[in-house]
């Protein structure tokens, strides 16, 4: 069996620092390509690369124009922040993406940036958010994935009394096209972020460069869903991947580095500006010759 046959290829798009026309047209080659079968977006308030006084477009009502505009791709934030919305607006924002976008949605979520992160720090208290120690968003993620769920799939209204979260009378309509729900994309490498994948992910996703942290920390995951008695195989491991345009080789190796190590969801980010045909290019360039 083909390297082909067993991954699938997707590209990432940190909507900082480009504009609107490019990012579609990126988007709308990309769903014109079979070979790639996802495109993600990220979900920062603040450019995280470059001046932070920058363009950046807000990741989810761009999400929504962007399966406006296409018709094949699997799409989703790669991922979106807990600590920006709460749980119930945030069910409602992806329940409708997956409606525009036919259901198409893979539903990226995490706990946001780490505390110590200055740029993070910035991105926080410039929009006048609040900024929890890591321990409060892992948990706090957690029982954001337990109440999204539950939104998606209750028929009657329900009352919420969490440890973060207290809802009454909580219903969600319509429902995501996607039943029970879109698949949960859930990104980062912490312990205890781990465990919040086993119970809830569908994927996990973890940064590229370090394959031996890679390997460890899907390790981890797998002793995780022992733990609590779920098939590790029921989860896809998914990995960031930046992409040279003037040394393609690098990313071809990182490619089969990770592919080797059980990576089967590569995702190919792109930097600015974008080439003209960058996607085809990438096929050409990296997937085509990595999946022979």
């Amino acid at each position: 069996m083909s390297l082909a046959e067993n991954v699938q290829f997707g590209i990432f798009t940190p909507p900082h620092q480009v504009d609107y026309a490019d990012l579609l047209r990126v988007w709308t080659e990309a769903d014109e390509i079979p070979e790639i079968a996802h495109a993600w977006l990220f979900d920062h308030l603040i450019p995280i690369a470059g001046d932070v006084t920058g363009p950046v477009l807000e990741g989810w009502t761009l999400l929504s124009a962007l399966a406006a505009q296409t018709k094949r791709l699997r799409i989703g934030l790669m991922v979106t922040s807990n600590r920006f919305r709460p749980p119930s607006m945030l069910a409602k924002i992806a329940t409708t993406v997956d409606i525009v976008s036919g259901g198409r949605l893979d539903f990226g979520i995490g706990s946001g940036s780490r505390p110590g992160h200055p740029v993070a720090r910035h991105e926080y208290i410039s929009n006048g958010l609040p900024y929890h120690d890591a321990d409060h968003a892992v948990a706090s993620l957690a029982e954001a994935c337990t109440l999204i769920r539950r939104l998606w799939a209750e028929e009657e209204p329900f009352d919420f009394d969490g440890g973060f979260y207290r809802l009454e009378r909580a219903f969600a309509n319509p429902k995501p096209v996607q039943r029970p729900h879109p698949p949960i994309v859930i990104g980062g490498r912490a312990k205890a972020t781990l465990r919040v994948v086993a119970e809830h992910a569908d994927v996990w996703n973890i940064p590229g460069g370090d394959i031996e942290d890679m390997v460890r920390r899907s390790e981890m995951l797998d002793s995780y869903c022992a733990e609590i008695g779920r098939d590790p195989k029921e989860i896809a491991r998914s990995t960031v991947l930046g992409v040279s345009y003037d040394q393609p080789g690098q990313t071809r190796a990182a490619v089969k580095e990770a592919v080797d190590a059980g990576f089967g969801h590569i995702v190919l980010m792109l930097p600015t500006p974008y080439p003209d045909n960058v996607v085809r290019w990438g096929v050409d360039e990296i997937v085509t010759p990595t999946a022979s």
